[in-house]
């Protein structure tokens, strides 16, 4: 039912969807307006106010099983169509932003960029206050700009469009795009080329990441399908050879487990010594801003893997099981998939 914060409800969302037929059999009926539409004799509009009100108020307060069960449906699809029409004023009211030219309204938390050319400038949506400011030493501010978030944003899939747009991240994100939302989405007015999404490389990383995705695949997909949305693809060791050879690096990345067992492999064949431990991130915060930007920002040396979405209905149905509302569903998935898991890529 309705929430005591709630806007109240009006006629119009009472009345939405309503048909009602009514038979009053008059002598001399009178009617406004030419088509005739309206009954307009008074004595008969207070006739049928009051027989209306009498058995409506009968059905809603009646304590029948069968006319409680009808009553609440009822009730609720009135207040359903109340919470639709906020929604509604308040997406339209959130889906369009000025340019940052005639406006200063964006998050004071954005560090934008200096360049205005949309095709080269590059929007990194940064996991955490800690790999902040890491990431602002190490960008190119002519045209990298960083939107820091907190932790895990809400799961729209779960949530109505009004609790999506009170969500200070979602709307935070959804503002310095500058794209709108929804239906109402314009890709032509998407402030930067390129959306990256810069988060840790482990469980939770991974999490953000597609509580992210979710939200741009909901809202804003042209950004998707246009093949504009990004994941950075930060390193996970880092080896530092003891003494490399003419022309080699003295630090070496890698990206997974296998990879960093194959690499001190070969370097054993050759070789070559490399100082213990090996360093393992555990985040973006450890790195440093040389670091950072030589292996996730530098459009010269990064990896960026491109979101893409090669079968709408098929996507559709994979972000509804794993985070939608349906839990038995997911649970059985889990369940079946727990086989096929490869378990030396879990981090423990």
């Amino acid at each position: 039912m309705l929430r005591v914060a709630e806007d109240d409800i009006t006629k119009d969302d009472a009345t939405e969807g309503l048909t009602t037929v009514i038979t009053v059999r008059l002598a001399e009926p009178q009617f406004e307006g030419q088509t005739k539409e309206v009954l307009g004799t008074s004595a008969a509009t207070r006739i049928v106010s009051a027989v209306v009100a009498r058995e409506l108020k009968a059905f809603l307060t009646s304590t029948k099983r069968d006319d409680k069960a009808q009553a609440r449906a009822v009730m609720e699809k009135v207040v359903a169509a109340a919470r639709t029409r906020v929604a509604a004023r308040q997406h339209k009211d959130a889906q369009r932003r000025k340019t940052a030219l005639e406006t200063s309204s964006l998050p004071a938390k954005l560090a934008d960029c200096r360049s205005d050319d949309v095709d080269r400038s590059e929007l990194f949506i940064v996991e955490g206050d800690s790999a902040l400011g890491t990431a602002k030493v190490a960008r190119n501010s002519e045209f990298q700009a960083l939107l820091p978030i907190r932790g895990k944003i809400l799961n729209v899939q779960k949530a109505s469009v009004s609790d999506m747009l009170k969500n200070a991240e979602c709307a935070a994100i959804i503002q310095v795009i500058g794209a709108g939302s929804g239906r109402t989405f314009d890709i032509d007015q998407a402030r930067y080329g390129k959306i990256v999404l810069l988060a840790d490389a482990d469980v939770d990383g991974a999490h953000i990441r597609t509580l992210l995705l979710t939200l741009f695949q909901r809202y804003m997909r042209p950004m998707v399908e246009a093949g504009r949305v990004f994941s950075a693809v930060p390193p996970l060791h880092r080896i530092e050879l003891t003494s490399p050879r003419k022309g080699q690096d003295k630090y070496i990345y890698t990206y997974s487990d296998s990879e960093l067992r194959n690499t001190l492999l070969e370097l054993q064949r050759k070789g070559q010594r490399w100082k213990e431990p090996v360093q393992r991130y555990k985040g973006l915060g450890e790195m440093d801003a040389d670091q950072l930007a030589e292996t996730t920002l530098d459009p010269r040396r990064r990896t960026l893997r491109r979101i893409n979405v090669g079968n709408l209905d098929a996507s559709e149905r994979v972000f509804d099981l794993l985070m939608g509302n349906d839990v038995a569903p997911r649970k059985e998935f889990i369940v079946d998939s727990a086989a096929l898991l490869d378990r030396s890529r879990i981090d423990a």
